[in-house]
């Protein structure tokens, strides 16, 4: 009661308006507060949920005509590069093959017997002109010699190029019969497998797919007005909903996409009508993660991530 009529407390216009004075000091220090927050905590971090990770996949096809002869993966199944996915059978590409190196060994022959014709019609040619000086020889036999001579020439020139195309062909059936194996062109999982025992392929079909965990990354869709201090290189912090906030990825900023995703709708959005409403944008940003956490931690293309962007981090 003593300190109440000290204060001043007992006169319902004071006590309303130390009330009013206690009121403006927690408004202020709860202003200085949120504006200290905002200008050295807030401000540095940009977030967005609208974010699912991505990876580059191989697509495998088959370059050969051909009949699945085995398969040696199922889906989910972890390959290395090189690791021997389909088989073709070989049966049809081995004949091409001995069929080729047959034409190749006869075009051979071919001009090493040119090369013979060749020697003996310079030589006679030679011994001709020699003595076609001294009236031993007939212009006839000079010019026949001379046509010999050109024309051992023309046939060793055309079994060259016979030699060529049979190298050719043979060098084609030896590609094609070793695309009868097919195998993985990197390190990954198998994915979305269409190929089946015994189907009759064709190239440029696709057959299966190949997912590189080890190099996946994140397609962040933030807001354009959130880009303004957005930066290449700066630091990233993730996290997935398949593990939850107790698993957190680092990863950086890698780059911007080059339009919105209005921008590359198939059908894109029309303002020529007159009734136009401005939209806030949303401009995928690609970010890198660590293939050591990736290892411990493998993520799958298309989950979902929550992202923060530090815009004050240095650039890596």
């Amino acid at each position: 009661m003593w300190l109440k009529r000290k204060l001043g407390w007992d006169d319902p216009k004071q006590r309303r308006l130390a009330l009013f004075i206690l009121l403006a000091v927690v408004i202020c220090i709860g202003g200085a507060g949120f504006w200290f927050y905002w200008k050295y905590f807030g401000s540095r971090y940009v977030s967005t949920e609208n974010a699912y990770t991505a990876a580059d996949i191989a697509l495998v096809t088959a370059e050969i005509d051909g009949t699945v002869k085995e398969i040696s993966v199922v889906d989910t199944q972890r390959v290395k590069k090189g690791d021997v996915l389909v088989l073709i059978d070989p049966t049809d590409t081995s004949l091409a093959l001995k069929q080729a190196e047959a034409e190749k060994a006869r075009a051979e022959a071919k001009i090493a017997a040119s090369i013979s014709d060749l020697e003996r019609a310079e030589i006679d040619l030679k011994r001709r002109a020699a003595l076609a000086g001294s009236g031993s020889v007939s212009g006839d036999e000079l010019t026949h010699a001379k046509n010999s001579d050109a024309s051992a020439r023309s046939a060793l020139a055309s079994s060259r190029a016979t030699v060529a195309l049979a190298q050719a062909r043979y060098d084609k059936a030896k590609v094609d019969f070793g695309r009868t194996v097919i195998r993985s062109p990197i390190d990954g999982v198998i994915a979305r497998r269409q190929v089946q025992l015994g189907q009759r392929v064709q190239p440029s079909v696709p057959l299966l797919s190949v997912v590189p965990l080890r190099e996946m990354y994140v397609n962040a869709n933030f807001k354009e007005v959130e880009l303004k201090k957005v930066r290449a290189g700066q630091k990233v912090k993730l996290i997935s909903d398949l593990y939850g906030d107790d698993i957190v990825y680092h990863g950086v900023v890698d780059g911007f996409s080059g339009g919105t995703g209005s921008a590359f709708a198939l059908i894109p959005a029309q303002n020529a009508t007159g009734n136009w409403i401005k939209v806030v944008q949303r401009l995928p940003v690609r970010v890198r993660l660590q293939p050591d956490e990736l290892d411990k931690h493998p993520l799958r293309v298309g989950l979902s991530m929550s992202t923060t962007i530090d815009v004050r981090s240095a650039r890596q």
